[in-house]
């Protein structure tokens, strides 16, 4: 019987597998929407002001940190739970194998709080539009990721020693 159980256990961790395929469909859906922006920012550049160019661009940075975040999670996510990746032609990343759940959790981390700061500058760009009672919400929730990221990042370091 309790054999049995662990090999229910161990090879229920192949149901992770469909969810981490649905993140790169995700990746697929961020591809469209980036490559939407970049056909936006050409149809209007030559009527658009330099802090709308600039407003674009923020937002292909964040598409683009939003989507290393993803491969970074799916990749990593499914080696360190499901199975190790097989690339017979050596097609390796250098950071595969190496990140374990707790890495990958401050790397999240770091890059939730590079996400949020890129949308807290776009709203300083547009400060112009923006509501002064939402300005304050956005630096605060800001802060609570910042505030996290760092106290995960000290709750690991204690752990570890």
């Amino acid at each position: 019987m309790e054999r049995l159980i662990e090999t229910l256990m161990l090879r229920s961790r192949w149901l992770l597998a469909p969810v981490y395929l649905g993140l790169s469909l995700a990746l697929i859906a961020l591809m469209i929407k980036f490559f939407q922006e970049v056909w936006h920012l050409f149809a209007h550049i030559f009527s658009s002001t330099e802090a709308e160019v600039v407003l674009v661009v923020l937002a292909l940075i964040d598409i683009a940190l939003v989507g290393g975040l993803l491969v970074m999670v799916m990749m990593s996510g499914y080696e360190n739970f499901v199975s190790e990746l097989d690339t017979k032609d050596g097609e390796k990343l250098s950071w595969l194998g190496k990140m374990d759940a707790s890495s990958l959790k401050m790397k999240v981390a770091a890059s939730i709080v590079a996400i949020s700061s890129i949308h807290l500058l776009k709203v300083f760009m547009n400060i112009q539009n923006t509501n002064p009672d939402m300005l304050f919400w956005y630096v605060i929730v800001h802060l609570t990721f910042v505030a996290s990221a760092f106290a995960m990042g000290v709750l690991d370091r204690l752990t570890r020693h």
